[in-house]
């Protein structure tokens, strides 16, 4: 299985979200994807993604996490030792969403909400510093206009790494990028199952 989670103020319509569940759909494997509209609140958000990992079994399930998405599967990844797929992950996000506390809405559905020091407690309770490489297959973009791509590669030296030249944060050619998401996460792409 594939647990999709998605970044701050996101949801399970993001592009990428989207793309990953079509492909899945298109060779017959939609049973095997899941992305929840998590809730803001980090302890919140992570109770939700917990409980669906316990329900699919972390040994069956690859996370794949976008920007704060990628920092919650770390975590995740970590604590229940399944395999993750981080797209521009963020690293340390209770330092850098300090200067946005206060008024938030979510850029899918519209719901409003405020950005606190709560929320940044909860960022950093989560926090994993030296992280298991073998887990991991990094990828970002080295014109992310939203976090410093050179944080997360030194974050995860020693995991696999895909670094798209000029690729932003959003990642538009993400498609580009499919066969080797689902090859990492046993999918078969082309009949191969690595």
């Amino acid at each position: 299985m594939i647990l999709y989670i998605h970044g701050l103020n996101s949801s399970s319509q993001s592009f990428k979200a989207r793309a990953v569940r079509e492909r899945l759909a298109a060779i017959g494997r939609a049973a095997e994807y899941r992305c929840p509209d998590l809730p803001h609140r980090p302890a919140a958000a992570m109770a939700q993604l917990e409980a669906l990992l316990r329900e699919s079994g972390s040994d069956r399930t690859t996370l794949v996490g976008s920007s704060l998405g990628g920092y919650y599967a770390t975590s995740l990844a970590e604590r229940f030792g399944c395999r993750a797929v981080l797209i521009n992950p963020a690293v340390r996000p209770y330092e850098g969403l300090a200067k946005y506390l206060g008024p938030q809405a979510n850029l899918y559905t519209g719901e409003p909400y405020e950005l606190t020091q709560t929320h940044l407690a909860e960022l950093r309770a989560l926090d994993v510093v030296k992280v298991t490489p073998d887990r991991y297959l990094l990828l970002v973009g080295t014109q992310d206009e939203v976090l410093d791509y050179r944080v997360a590669l030194a974050h995860y030296r020693g995991c696999r790494q895909i670094v798209v030249e000029g690729g932003d944060h959003g990642l538009s050619d993400f498609g580009g990028h499919l066969n080797d998401l689902l090859a990492y996460a046993g999918v078969p792409v082309d009949g191969v199952r690595r």
